[in-house]
Protein backbone atom coordinates (compact mmCIF):
# COMPACT_ATOMS: atom_id res chain seq x y z
CA UNK A 1 0.00 0.00 0.00
CA UNK A 2 1.59 3.40 -1.00
CA UNK A 3 1.81 6.01 1.87
CA UNK A 4 -0.99 8.98 1.46
CA UNK A 5 1.76 11.37 2.25
CA UNK A 6 5.33 11.31 0.92
CA UNK A 7 8.32 12.05 2.75
CA UNK A 8 9.22 15.88 2.88
CA UNK A 9 5.81 16.72 1.19
CA UNK A 10 4.65 20.33 2.25
CA UNK A 11 2.28 21.20 4.12
CA UNK A 12 -0.06 24.09 3.69
CA UNK A 13 0.50 26.50 6.91
CA UNK A 14 -2.16 29.62 7.13
CA UNK A 15 0.37 31.52 5.01
CA UNK A 16 0.18 29.89 2.28
CA UNK A 17 -3.12 29.18 2.11
CA UNK A 18 -3.88 32.80 2.30
CA UNK A 19 -0.96 33.25 -0.61
CA UNK A 20 -3.18 30.92 -2.70
CA UNK A 21 -7.10 32.28 -1.63
CA UNK A 22 -5.49 35.93 -2.66
CA UNK A 23 -4.06 35.09 -6.05
CA UNK A 24 -7.52 32.81 -7.27
CA UNK A 25 -8.55 36.35 -7.19
CA UNK A 26 -6.63 37.77 -9.56
CA UNK A 27 -5.15 40.65 -7.04
CA UNK A 28 -2.46 42.31 -7.80
CA UNK A 29 1.00 41.43 -5.52
CA UNK A 30 4.58 42.09 -5.38
CA UNK A 31 6.16 39.14 -4.80
CA UNK A 32 9.40 39.40 -2.73
CA UNK A 33 9.85 35.75 -2.73
CA UNK A 34 10.66 35.41 -6.14
CA UNK A 35 13.57 33.25 -7.43
CA UNK A 36 13.17 32.81 -11.04
CA UNK A 37 15.45 35.11 -12.95
CA UNK A 38 13.61 34.56 -15.53
CA UNK A 39 10.35 36.83 -14.91
CA UNK A 40 11.83 39.55 -13.34
CA UNK A 41 12.88 41.81 -16.05
CA UNK A 42 16.64 40.64 -16.79
CA UNK A 43 17.40 41.23 -20.38
CA UNK A 44 18.67 37.59 -22.16
CA UNK A 45 20.41 37.71 -25.61
CA UNK A 46 18.02 36.25 -27.96
CA UNK A 47 20.89 34.12 -29.31
CA UNK A 48 21.36 32.51 -25.79
CA UNK A 49 19.67 28.90 -26.56
CA UNK A 50 21.26 28.88 -30.15
CA UNK A 51 24.20 26.32 -28.88
CA UNK A 52 20.91 23.68 -27.82
CA UNK A 53 20.77 22.81 -31.73
CA UNK A 54 24.01 21.43 -32.04
CA UNK A 55 23.58 18.82 -34.83
CA UNK A 56 25.71 16.61 -32.82
CA UNK A 57 22.53 16.50 -30.55
CA UNK A 58 21.14 13.85 -33.31
CA UNK A 59 23.04 11.12 -32.45
CA UNK A 60 22.57 9.67 -28.91
CA UNK A 61 26.04 8.67 -27.15
CA UNK A 62 25.09 7.99 -23.43
CA UNK A 63 28.00 8.93 -20.57
CA UNK A 64 26.77 7.80 -17.30
CA UNK A 65 29.39 11.01 -16.00
CA UNK A 66 28.32 13.31 -18.85
CA UNK A 67 29.99 14.41 -22.23
CA UNK A 68 33.59 14.91 -21.64
CA UNK A 69 32.80 17.90 -23.88
CA UNK A 70 30.34 19.00 -20.84
CA UNK A 71 33.00 18.11 -17.87
CA UNK A 72 35.23 20.11 -19.81
CA UNK A 73 33.43 23.00 -20.10
CA UNK A 74 32.70 22.66 -16.71
CA UNK A 75 36.01 22.56 -15.31
CA UNK A 76 37.11 25.30 -17.23
CA UNK A 77 34.04 27.47 -15.51
CA UNK A 78 35.90 27.24 -12.70
CA UNK A 79 39.53 28.13 -13.29
CA UNK A 80 37.54 31.78 -13.62
CA UNK A 81 36.78 31.14 -10.08
CA UNK A 82 40.51 30.09 -8.89
CA UNK A 83 39.38 26.94 -8.63
CA UNK A 84 41.29 23.99 -10.14
CA UNK A 85 38.81 20.89 -11.17
CA UNK A 86 40.34 18.14 -13.58
CA UNK A 87 37.42 17.22 -15.79
CA UNK A 88 37.06 13.60 -14.85
CA UNK A 89 36.21 14.55 -11.85
CA UNK A 90 33.15 15.84 -12.96
CA UNK A 91 30.13 14.86 -12.85
CA UNK A 92 26.99 16.13 -14.81
CA UNK A 93 23.46 16.00 -13.63
CA UNK A 94 20.43 17.81 -14.72
CA UNK A 95 20.25 20.04 -11.51
CA UNK A 96 21.38 20.62 -7.97
CA UNK A 97 18.71 18.94 -6.49
CA UNK A 98 19.46 16.05 -8.65
CA UNK A 99 22.70 16.27 -7.24
CA UNK A 100 21.60 16.09 -3.58
CA UNK A 101 19.75 12.35 -4.28
CA UNK A 102 22.49 11.21 -6.27
CA UNK A 103 24.88 12.21 -3.25
CA UNK A 104 22.40 10.91 -0.52
CA UNK A 105 22.13 7.30 -2.99
CA UNK A 106 26.07 7.00 -2.58
CA UNK A 107 26.73 8.08 0.66
CA UNK A 108 24.19 6.13 2.89
CA UNK A 109 22.01 3.43 3.22
CA UNK A 110 18.29 4.61 3.55
CA UNK A 111 16.39 4.51 7.15
CA UNK A 112 19.47 4.42 8.98
CA UNK A 113 22.33 6.52 8.03
CA UNK A 114 21.90 10.54 8.48
CA UNK A 115 23.44 13.85 6.97
CA UNK A 116 24.35 17.11 8.70
CA UNK A 117 22.44 20.26 7.42
CA UNK A 118 22.95 23.42 8.15
CA UNK A 119 19.81 25.81 9.48
CA UNK A 120 19.01 28.52 8.92
CA UNK A 121 18.54 27.27 5.50
CA UNK A 122 16.72 26.84 2.32
CA UNK A 123 13.73 24.31 3.53
CA UNK A 124 14.39 22.09 0.26
CA UNK A 125 16.83 19.66 2.20
CA UNK A 126 14.17 18.65 4.38
CA UNK A 127 12.47 16.98 1.44
CA UNK A 128 15.35 15.59 -0.68
CA UNK A 129 16.53 13.64 2.59
CA UNK A 130 13.04 12.80 3.18
CA UNK A 131 12.53 11.01 0.13
CA UNK A 132 16.03 9.75 -0.29
CA UNK A 133 15.43 8.07 3.42
CA UNK A 134 17.95 9.75 4.54
CA UNK A 135 17.93 10.82 8.57
CA UNK A 136 18.83 14.80 8.65
CA UNK A 137 20.60 16.27 11.47
CA UNK A 138 20.67 20.30 11.97
CA UNK A 139 23.72 21.78 12.97
CA UNK A 140 22.78 25.64 13.97
CA UNK A 141 23.77 29.32 12.31
CA UNK A 142 23.73 32.09 15.04
CA UNK A 143 24.16 36.01 14.37
CA UNK A 144 26.40 37.52 16.38
CA UNK A 145 27.32 40.62 13.70
CA UNK A 146 27.67 38.02 11.21
CA UNK A 147 26.54 34.54 10.97
CA UNK A 148 28.58 31.80 11.85
CA UNK A 149 28.57 27.97 12.37
CA UNK A 150 27.78 27.14 15.79
CA UNK A 151 30.24 23.88 16.26
CA UNK A 152 28.79 23.06 19.26
CA UNK A 153 25.49 22.01 17.81
CA UNK A 154 27.46 20.44 14.78
CA UNK A 155 29.22 18.17 17.13
CA UNK A 156 26.45 17.55 19.78
CA UNK A 157 24.37 16.54 16.72
CA UNK A 158 27.50 14.05 14.91
CA UNK A 159 26.45 10.93 15.56
CA UNK A 160 28.03 7.73 14.32
CA UNK A 161 25.50 7.41 11.35
CA UNK A 162 26.62 10.59 10.18
CA UNK A 163 27.93 10.23 6.30
CA UNK A 164 27.72 13.31 5.11
CA UNK A 165 27.67 16.95 6.24
CA UNK A 166 26.33 19.77 3.90
CA UNK A 167 27.43 23.20 3.80
CA UNK A 168 25.83 26.37 1.69
CA UNK A 169 28.51 28.71 0.74
CA UNK A 170 26.79 31.91 0.21
CA UNK A 171 23.86 30.38 2.21
CA UNK A 172 20.54 30.95 1.41
CA UNK A 173 19.12 32.74 2.75
CA UNK A 174 21.68 34.63 5.43
CA UNK A 175 23.71 35.28 2.54
CA UNK A 176 26.82 34.11 4.80
CA UNK A 177 29.96 32.66 3.42
CA UNK A 178 32.24 30.51 5.46
CA UNK A 179 35.51 31.51 6.57
CA UNK A 180 38.48 29.75 5.99
CA UNK A 181 38.84 28.65 9.63
CA UNK A 182 35.11 27.57 9.63
CA UNK A 183 35.67 25.35 6.42
CA UNK A 184 38.79 24.06 8.24
CA UNK A 185 36.77 22.86 10.90
CA UNK A 186 34.15 21.63 8.94
CA UNK A 187 36.74 18.88 6.58
CA UNK A 188 38.63 18.03 9.50
CA UNK A 189 35.63 16.59 11.49
CA UNK A 190 34.60 14.83 7.67
CA UNK A 191 38.39 13.58 7.45
CA UNK A 192 38.38 12.15 11.14
CA UNK A 193 34.76 10.81 11.36
CA UNK A 194 35.05 9.59 7.30
CA UNK A 195 32.16 11.18 6.59
CA UNK A 196 31.84 13.63 3.13
CA UNK A 197 31.47 17.59 2.63
CA UNK A 198 28.95 18.19 0.41
CA UNK A 199 29.67 22.04 -0.38
CA UNK A 200 26.74 23.57 -2.30
CA UNK A 201 28.20 27.14 -4.18
CA UNK A 202 24.92 27.79 -6.40
CA UNK A 203 25.17 31.62 -5.49
CA UNK A 204 28.74 31.89 -5.41
CA UNK A 205 28.88 33.83 -8.23
CA UNK A 206 26.70 37.17 -7.13
CA UNK A 207 28.76 38.60 -3.69
CA UNK A 208 27.03 41.61 -2.68
CA UNK A 209 29.95 43.72 -1.67
CA UNK A 210 32.95 43.03 -3.42
CA UNK A 211 34.50 40.10 -5.84
CA UNK A 212 34.67 37.05 -3.33
CA UNK A 213 37.51 34.31 -3.55
CA UNK A 214 36.46 30.85 -2.88
CA UNK A 215 38.01 29.16 0.04
CA UNK A 216 40.24 26.15 -0.55
CA UNK A 217 39.26 22.98 1.00
CA UNK A 218 41.91 21.05 2.90
CA UNK A 219 42.82 17.77 0.24
CA UNK A 220 42.22 15.05 3.32
CA UNK A 221 38.88 15.62 3.01
CA UNK A 222 36.02 14.06 0.38
CA UNK A 223 34.79 17.02 -0.73
CA UNK A 224 31.33 17.47 -3.24
CA UNK A 225 31.12 21.07 -4.86
CA UNK A 226 28.23 21.78 -6.38
CA UNK A 227 27.29 23.97 -9.03
CA UNK A 228 24.54 25.12 -11.89
CA UNK A 229 23.64 26.56 -14.52
CA UNK A 230 20.03 27.85 -12.92
CA UNK A 231 22.14 30.94 -11.04
CA UNK A 232 25.20 30.77 -12.85
CA UNK A 233 24.32 31.68 -15.97
CA UNK A 234 20.55 32.73 -14.82
CA UNK A 235 19.08 29.99 -16.94
CA UNK A 236 16.98 27.57 -14.31
CA UNK A 237 14.69 26.10 -17.36
CA UNK A 238 17.85 24.27 -18.84
CA UNK A 239 18.69 21.71 -16.78
CA UNK A 240 22.34 21.51 -16.05
CA UNK A 241 24.23 20.90 -12.35
CA UNK A 242 27.38 19.32 -11.72
CA UNK A 243 29.41 17.41 -8.77
CA UNK A 244 32.85 18.92 -8.57
CA UNK A 245 34.58 15.73 -6.52
CA UNK A 246 37.89 16.70 -4.80
CA UNK A 247 40.18 14.76 -1.86
CA UNK A 248 42.40 11.73 -1.24
CA UNK A 249 42.98 9.89 -4.79
CA UNK A 250 41.97 7.00 -2.89
CA UNK A 251 38.47 7.72 -1.58
CA UNK A 252 37.63 9.90 -5.12
CA UNK A 253 38.74 7.10 -7.65
CA UNK A 254 35.92 4.68 -5.33
CA UNK A 255 33.36 7.50 -4.71
CA UNK A 256 33.74 7.88 -9.28
CA UNK A 257 33.72 4.48 -9.89
CA UNK A 258 29.93 4.28 -7.59
CA UNK A 259 28.84 7.63 -8.85
CA UNK A 260 29.15 5.83 -12.68
CA UNK A 261 26.65 3.27 -11.87
CA UNK A 262 24.08 5.53 -10.03
CA UNK A 263 24.16 7.70 -13.14
CA UNK A 264 24.45 4.93 -15.40
CA UNK A 265 20.78 3.42 -13.87
CA UNK A 266 19.17 6.92 -14.93
CA UNK A 267 21.22 8.66 -17.62
CA UNK A 268 18.96 12.11 -16.86
CA UNK A 269 20.84 14.38 -18.73
CA UNK A 270 19.79 15.35 -22.44
CA UNK A 271 22.47 15.16 -24.91
CA UNK A 272 21.62 19.16 -26.16
CA UNK A 273 22.19 20.93 -23.25
CA UNK A 274 25.78 19.02 -22.92
CA UNK A 275 27.00 19.71 -26.32
CA UNK A 276 25.70 23.49 -25.45
CA UNK A 277 27.13 23.74 -21.85
CA UNK A 278 30.52 26.05 -23.20
CA UNK A 279 28.11 27.82 -25.46
CA UNK A 280 25.70 28.55 -22.36
CA UNK A 281 28.58 29.38 -19.85
CA UNK A 282 29.78 31.94 -22.26
CA UNK A 283 26.80 33.59 -23.24
CA UNK A 284 25.47 33.17 -19.74
CA UNK A 285 28.08 35.63 -18.34
CA UNK A 286 25.96 38.58 -19.83
CA UNK A 287 23.37 37.64 -17.74
CA UNK A 288 25.08 36.91 -14.56
CA UNK A 289 26.23 40.12 -14.73
CA UNK A 290 23.42 41.46 -15.68
CA UNK A 291 21.54 39.37 -12.23
CA UNK A 292 24.36 40.65 -9.87
CA UNK A 293 24.08 44.34 -10.75
CA UNK A 294 20.13 44.22 -10.26
CA UNK A 295 20.89 42.83 -6.41
CA UNK A 296 23.48 45.18 -5.96
CA UNK A 297 21.50 47.92 -6.60
CA UNK A 298 18.59 46.52 -4.66
CA UNK A 299 20.25 45.84 -1.41
CA UNK A 300 21.50 49.56 -1.94
CA UNK A 301 17.97 50.19 -2.02
CA UNK A 302 16.84 47.89 0.82
CA UNK A 303 19.22 49.67 3.04
CA UNK A 304 18.64 53.08 2.04
CA UNK A 305 14.64 52.35 2.64
CA UNK A 306 15.73 50.81 6.32
CA UNK A 307 17.48 53.75 7.26
CA UNK A 308 14.13 55.72 8.01
CA UNK A 309 12.46 52.97 10.04
CA UNK A 310 15.40 52.30 13.50
CA UNK A 311 13.44 49.24 14.78
CA UNK A 312 13.92 47.35 11.49
CA UNK A 313 17.71 46.31 11.02
CA UNK A 314 18.90 44.81 7.70
CA UNK A 315 21.10 42.28 8.73
CA UNK A 316 24.80 42.07 6.83
CA UNK A 317 24.43 39.66 3.38
CA UNK A 318 27.77 38.71 1.97
CA UNK A 319 26.46 37.31 -1.08
CA UNK A 320 23.41 35.55 -2.55
CA UNK A 321 19.63 36.77 -4.14
CA UNK A 322 18.21 37.06 -0.51
CA UNK A 323 17.99 39.59 2.17
CA UNK A 324 17.03 38.90 5.99
CA UNK A 325 14.93 41.57 7.70
CA UNK A 326 14.99 41.64 11.87
CA UNK A 327 11.54 43.09 12.61
CA UNK A 328 9.69 44.41 16.09
CA UNK A 329 8.11 41.04 17.53
CA UNK A 330 5.20 42.37 18.51
CA UNK A 331 3.73 39.87 16.88
CA UNK A 332 4.32 36.26 15.18
CA UNK A 333 6.06 36.61 12.09
CA UNK A 334 3.08 34.17 10.57
CA UNK A 335 0.42 37.42 11.55
CA UNK A 336 2.71 39.85 10.10
CA UNK A 337 3.45 38.03 7.00
CA UNK A 338 -0.28 37.55 6.31
CA UNK A 339 -1.19 41.50 7.45
CA UNK A 340 1.32 42.30 4.56
CA UNK A 341 -0.32 39.90 2.25
CA UNK A 342 -3.53 41.30 2.84
CA UNK A 343 -3.38 44.69 4.11
CA UNK A 344 -0.25 45.80 1.78
CA UNK A 345 -0.48 43.27 -1.21
CA UNK A 346 3.53 42.12 -0.65
CA UNK A 347 4.84 38.74 -0.43
CA UNK A 348 7.70 37.80 1.67
CA UNK A 349 8.47 34.72 3.02
CA UNK A 350 8.82 34.73 6.92
CA UNK A 351 12.08 33.05 9.11
CA UNK A 352 10.25 30.15 10.18
CA UNK A 353 10.61 29.20 6.62
CA UNK A 354 13.84 28.59 6.71
CA UNK A 355 13.99 27.90 10.35
CA UNK A 356 15.63 30.65 12.45
CA UNK A 357 15.97 29.97 15.76
CA UNK A 358 13.96 32.61 16.90
CA UNK A 359 11.37 35.55 15.73
CA UNK A 360 11.21 37.79 14.00
CA UNK A 361 12.50 38.01 10.67
CA UNK A 362 11.48 38.58 7.36
CA UNK A 363 13.62 37.30 3.76
CA UNK A 364 12.62 38.94 1.04
CA UNK A 365 14.26 38.63 -2.67
CA UNK A 366 16.95 41.10 -4.28
CA UNK A 367 15.56 39.90 -7.71
CA UNK A 368 12.38 41.87 -8.55
CA UNK A 369 12.91 44.81 -10.78
CA UNK A 370 13.87 47.61 -8.69
CA UNK A 371 10.93 50.11 -8.99
CA UNK A 372 8.40 47.31 -7.68
CA UNK A 373 11.11 45.95 -5.40
CA UNK A 374 11.47 49.59 -3.59
CA UNK A 375 7.49 49.79 -3.49
CA UNK A 376 6.85 46.71 -1.85
CA UNK A 377 9.78 47.14 0.55
CA UNK A 378 8.34 50.72 1.38
CA UNK A 379 5.18 48.56 2.52
CA UNK A 380 7.03 45.97 4.27
CA UNK A 381 8.90 48.70 6.73
CA UNK A 382 5.62 50.59 6.81
CA UNK A 383 3.39 47.32 7.97
CA UNK A 384 6.41 45.98 10.19
CA UNK A 385 7.56 49.22 11.80
CA UNK A 386 3.51 50.63 12.91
Amino acid sequence: MFSSRLPGTFEPNRLTRSVTRIRETGAALIDLTVTNPTVVGIEYSSSILDALADPRSLRYEPAALGLIEARSAIARDYERLGIKVAPDRVVVTASTSEAYSILFKLLCDPHGDAVMLPIPSYPLFEHLTGLDGVRPIPYRLDFHGRWAIDFDTLDDGWTDIVRGLLAVSPNNPTGSILTEPELQGLAERCAVRNAALILDEVFIDYPISSDMTPTAVPPDCLTFRLGGLSKSAGLPQVKLGWIAVAGPDALVRTALDRLELICDTYLSVSTPVQYAAAALMTRGAETRARILARIRTNERVLRGLAAAYPSIEVLPCEAGWSAVLRVPSTRSEEDLAIALLETAGVVVHPGFFFDFAHEAFLVVSLLPETDVFAEGVRRVMETAHA
